[in-house]
């Protein structure tokens, strides 16, 4: 399998993975126009994506979803309360895919596991995909780590997940009242560098060796600190870090199967790019 991030940010969020046969995008948060654009850059045809998961009805996560779909009959895979809140937004021209939180499904070649974040919004969800052998796990916006997020994710040999703000910069943010610090914060709002990097040293010892890090803060958080705090949690061992930007997708990172040689390279730090969070 390898993934790609479209773009990753409170400005909107999408990602792609694909393994040789199956192309899924999860969330569409960017405007149709720019998921094309974007998709084209790296190389995919937007009329080849196979299915589209929504990990929560947030604009960031579903904003470019109706004009996205006008002329392409993609299903778009949702628990209910999702869709119930966006069917008044989308119309009825969305093919719907209803799935269960950790009941597995198979979008062609993939197989799929939802599992429930503490964000809020009114059912989200992460998800662990699995193909040839390779487990790549996707959990953004939520505030903090559960026992459920831990269960799910471990085994994973790459993982997607925000880090969205840097404690100390956060508090010293002038930009944001603190009701919205306070909301950032809390146990339904976003993770912290250091709470990112808690959950990723737990995962090291179950096989997880590269890292994407999403939804960075334009203004309470910066990559080289990001990156900084999680290869301090690694603690000398191999990790691969990699930052996702807003503004363009990442290259393509490929992820092996367990024991297959290659795999992704370490990011290289002048070309990270900095995400809206």
């Amino acid at each position: 399998m390898r993934l790609a991030v479209l773009g990753s940010g409170s400005g909107g969020n999408s990602v792609v993975v694909t393994d040789r046969e199956t192309t899924i995008l999860i969330d569409a948060g960017l405007s149709a126009r720019q998921l094309c654009q974007r998709l084209q850059g790296i190389g995919v045809d937007p009329d080849s994506i196979d299915g589209i998961l929504l990990s929560h009805e947030h604009s960031d996560h579903t904003g470019g979803l109706k004009v996205f779909l006008r002329k392409r009959p993609i299903p778009v895979y949702s628990n209910a309360l999702t869709r119930e809140l966006l069917e008044e937004r989308l119309g009825d021209q969305i093919e719907w895919r209803i799935f269960q939180r950790s009941q597995s499904f198979q979008v062609g070649g993939i197989t799929v596991e939802a599992f429930a974040l503490p964000h809020d919004a009114v059912d989200p969800v992460g998800f662990v995909c699995e193909a040839s052998g390779a487990r790549v796990g996707f959990a953004t916006d939520f505030g903090h780590v559960t026992t459920l997020v831990r269960e799910r994710l471990r085994g994973v040999c790459a993982l997607l997940v925000e880090a969205n703000y840097d404690q100390g910069m956060l508090e010293e943010d002038t930009r944001r009242p603190w009701s919205i610090k306070q909301r950032i914060s809390s146990r339904h709002g976003h993770l912290s560098n250091a709470q990112t990097a808690e959950l990723v040293e737990g995962l090291l010892a179950h096989g997880l060796e590269t890292v994407v890090l999403g939804h960075l803060s334009r203004d309470c958080n910066c990559p080289d600190l990001a990156v900084a705090v999680m290869r301090a949690a690694a603690s000398g061992g191999q990790l691969d870090v990699h930052v996702a930007s807003q503004d363009t997708p990442t290259c393509w990172v490929e992820i092996m199967e367990e024991g297959e040689p290659g795999g992704s390279s370490p990011v290289v730090m002048d070309q990270m790019n900095l995400a809206i969070g």
